[in-house]
């Protein structure tokens, strides 16, 4: 992109619109979603153009149509936004008062299938706590302040977090009852080649360290793959295959059945980091007790023996 002259200082409200508007498409929608009126968001991205002087969207009855330029300027308002939202929260870190944002980065079953009670929990204790949801299966680097607490499923390694182990999540082989019903359950783990498969679309390291141990689930053998677990979760429970879940996520729903119990058995450490400079929030401390001990009852669920219903 060539150099920009500045005409005046832009408004951060217009990185903000510009931000909506790229995402939705549209003034009208881009308002409704950050609460301000279609005119206003126009007269935002009016000015945003004539300030950098870039022309950022075409528009078109269809909406509008991000040029080149926006999405140059687009990793820049993001780090704005994100920078915005860190010091909000920081300025009011020193207060002993529990209310507030605290933003979270969790994998998408964790947040979906495991939080809910334990955040709902926290809510009624602390009436005044926001909480923010990142459902990701990617490294946010709490380093860069991305995100206050991570719940991952392995070890945190940069030095400057304070991590918390709260123990191992089994995994297990399920598939729905009306799978099993029409193609029987295998019998060994090499009776899975002929059975329909649900895995992971892109490889991990995780991810390749798991198919040195099971490789029929590699990727040439997999009839149904997807980087995110929900979506190999609804799969399973419809009843289109073979495919890993958490044991206690699966027990909760009783037409999903474990196949190969004492052949394939996975225990996931499980961890709680969040920055050092975040030892003395209030908010961040109490979100960060509760999901350790919320995770850690919950791993301990994870590990009573599942019975052989197959």
């Amino acid at each position: 992109m060539d150099s920009i002259v500045i005409q005046h200082e832009p408004s951060w409200e217009w990185y903000r619109t510009f931000l909506a508007v790229l995402e939705t498409g549209s003034l009208s929608a881009a308002g409704r979603a950050i609460g301000i009126s279609q005119p206003t968001a126009g007269r935002h991205i009016d000015g945003l153009e004539s300030a950098l002087a870039l022309k950022l969207f075409t528009r078109s009855s269809d909406g509008f149509s991000p040029t080149s330029a926006a999405y140059e300027i687009a990793p820049y308002a993001v780090n704005l936004a994100a920078m915005s939202a860190a010091l909000l929260r920081k300025a009011s870190e020193g207060s002993t008062h529990i209310g507030g944002t605290v933003r979270l980065t969790v994998s998408e079953v964790i947040g979906v299938e495991v939080l809910p009670p334990i955040l709902s929990a926290l809510r009624n204790q602390h009436p005044e706590l926001v909480v923010e949801m990142i459902l990701s299966n990617q490294v946010d680097d709490l380093l860069r302040r991305d995100a206050d607490i991570a719940i991952r499923m392995y070890r945190p390694t940069q030095n400057a977090l304070i991590a918390r182990q709260v123990g191992g999540i089994e995994v297990g082989l399920y598939a729905h009852r009306s799978y099993l019903a029409t193609h029987g359950s295998p019998d060994s783990l090499e009776d899975l080649a002929s059975h329909t498969l649900i895995g992971f679309d892109r490889e991990t390291a995780f991810i390749r360290g798991f198919l040195k141990q099971f490789p029929t689930f590699a990727r040439p053998g997999l009839a149904f793959r997807a980087d995110s677990e929900l979506a190999q979760l609804a799969v399973m429970r419809a009843g289109f295959g073979i495919g890993v879940c958490q044991s206690t996520v699966a027990a909760r729903d009783s037409a999903l059945i474990r196949v190969l119990p004492s052949a394939f058995s996975v225990h996931m450490d499980t961890w709680v980091a969040m920055h050092e400079d975040l030892r003395n929030s209030a908010r961040c401390q109490v979100v960060f007790n509760a999901l350790a001990e919320g995770l850690r009852m919950h791993s301990q669920n994870c590990q009573v023996p599942m019975p052989n219903v197959c």
